[in-house]
């Protein structure tokens, strides 16, 4: 996603909410993608069913923990959930931080524009 540089102008609004709305679809498929990768995960290792394990993978994507209830948990599926989990915190905050990105550029942006125009000019 290029940013425009600190010369050019600020980018009209309607081309921002562009970038947001292209931020806020990548973030919706990394959150596909990971979501994704945690339900076949389960999937495989702990020998749930599919709706258990995009229950479980949820809810740890979200950042509420497993909600796995069964008396013995397959070591395969807490191996799985351990790297999930943190893969997880990760992915998180990769996706806040894509999405965020251009609202925080204009911020900035606009701060150094207006810090440019208060300086005298030469001569």
């Amino acid at each position: 996603m290029p940013f425009e540089h600190r010369a050019e102008p600020l980018l009209p609004y309607h081309e921002f909410l562009g970038r947001m709305l292209r931020g806020l679809l990548f973030g919706l498929a990394v959150i596909a993608g990971a979501l994704g990768i945690g339900v076949v995960g389960y999937h495989v290792t702990g020998g749930l069913s599919w709706l258990d394990s995009l229950y479980n993978a949820s809810m740890i994507l979200g950042g509420m923990g497993p909600v796995d209830n069964r008396p013995v948990v397959p070591d395969a599926e807490k191996w799985f959930a351990s790297f999930y989990a943190l893969f997880s915190g990760i992915a998180f905050l990769v996706i806040v931080g894509v999405m965020l990105a251009p609202v925080y550029h204009r911020f900035l942006h606009r701060f150094h524009l207006e810090i440019e125009d208060d300086r005298p000019g030469p001569g």
